[in-house]
């Protein structure tokens, strides 16, 4: 089977837990760049890779590289890249983003408009003809342009992988799910220990921990554009992975996980239980209306995991060292737990009281934010 180059884009600062997803499902690492990880995979790790990382954003099929400093240059190193091995004679296809870093090139207007007409050109001199329908499946493409460096790849993925296909009801600025799921990766929590978020909105945090706790492979709800591709990549690829994916699939009965949302606006617990249904977790969560000064909890060993409403009013700030205040004073009540808070607010140590023990940058999207991990103590070893 032919051998692909892939790459999966992430928050920049969780390349790390995206690394372990890859190795976890047998493929080699290429290189890590900031906020991508790049792998080596046949024509099955499209497949697999869309369907059950939880982490990446996308999952793009590498197409050609090479270097440019004029459009001419970008032009021919275009039409260079073998299109026919990639594209139907029927294929939509267009560059669907273009980002450039450092380059002479960096109109992604001008980028996208010279990169279609040389896919255009290539695709006239393979198939013999002068003007091309697309009217088959989609092929988007991607470009990034880095040190004049340009990489051409093909979006396999269509809508964002964070798009679960859970969430039937939302509340303002909601987590999203693949940082939900990159800051579970960064704890040591197990599903054998107590799990808490005291702001789960509509339960983001919960729900990505539960479907881990439950093994539900993130993607194995939703479709993804390289299944039309067959061309390239067989149907039976996507096929295969989700009974995979389904056999794995842990029930209800027989797992501990004890998880738990709390916020003090009812409707976001509603759409909450409502999210979890939808992702097949109902069952696992505990959800409740309540305010974060009434967090306790008389086990040991827990851990908070959450994110704090944010804005950036000066009133915002104001409530936001109001609720890490809180949530704080709570923290100290809990015997042994863990508290992992992600935030934008700068002032959230000072405003709970006790320094991080780590702190790590995380960009969601332009947007800076951190992650303070408290790491309570390990729970003995049963024996």
């Amino acid at each position: 089977m032919a051998m692909f180059a892939y790459t999966a884009p992430c928050h920049f600062g969780l390349e790390a837990v995206l690394k372990r997803e890859i190795q976890e499902l047998g493929y080699e690492i290429t290189s890590v760049d900031d906020g991508r990880v790049s792998f080596a995979g046949d024509a099955s790790a499209c497949a697999r890779a869309n369907i059950r990382l939880a982490t990446a954003e996308r999952v793009l099929l590498k197409a050609g590289e090479f270097t440019a400093t004029t459009y001419d240059e970008l032009f021919e190193g275009t039409k260079a890249i073998p299109w026919e091995e990639y594209l139907p004679e029927d294929a939509k296809f267009w560059v669907a983003k273009a980002s450039s870093v450092r380059s002479a090139l960096f109109s992604p207007s001008d980028i996208q408009s010279v990169m279609k007409k040389a896919m255009v050109e290539r695709m006239k001199l393979r198939y013999r003809k002068n003007w091309f329908p697309e009217s088959g499946p989609s092929y988007p493409v991607r470009v990034s342009i880095k040190k004049d460096v340009v990489t051409v790849s093909l979006d396999t993925t269509g809508m964002s992988l964070h798009k679960r296909g859970y969430r039937v009801d939302s509340v303002i600025a909601p987590i999203s799910e693949t940082l939900a799921a990159a800051i579970l990766g960064l704890t040591p929590w197990k599903p054998d220990r107590i799990l808490v978020d005291p702001f789960c909105g509509s339960g983001t945090i919960p729900i990505e921990a539960a479907m881990r706790a439950k093994r539900i492979a993130p993607g194995m709800k939703r479709s993804f554009l390289a299944e039309t591709w067959s061309s390239l990549i067989p149907g039976s690829a996507f096929k295969e992975t989700r009974e995979e994916a389904r056999e794995a699939v842990l029930p209800d009965a027989g797992l501990c996980a004890d998880i738990q949302g709390y916020d003090i606006d009812p409707h976001a617990v509603r759409a909450a239980r409502k999210n979890a249904e939808a992702a097949g977790v109902g069952g696992l969560i505990h959800f409740q209306t309540r305010d974060v000064k009434e967090l306790r909890h008389p086990k040991k060993y827990g851990f908070i995991v959450t994110n704090p409403p944010y804005g950036e009013r000066l009133e915002d700030k104001e409530e936001a060292a109001r609720l890490c205040r809180t949530l704080g004073e709570a923290y100290r009540g809990l015997d042994s737990w863990s508290m992992y808070l992600i935030t934008s607010f700068e002032d959230a140590e000072k405003a709970i009281g006790k320094k991080a023990d780590k702190n790590r940058k995380i960009y969601n999207g332009m947007l800076r934010t951190y992650l303070y991990q408290y790491m309570g103590p390990k729970p003995p070893r049963k024996g």
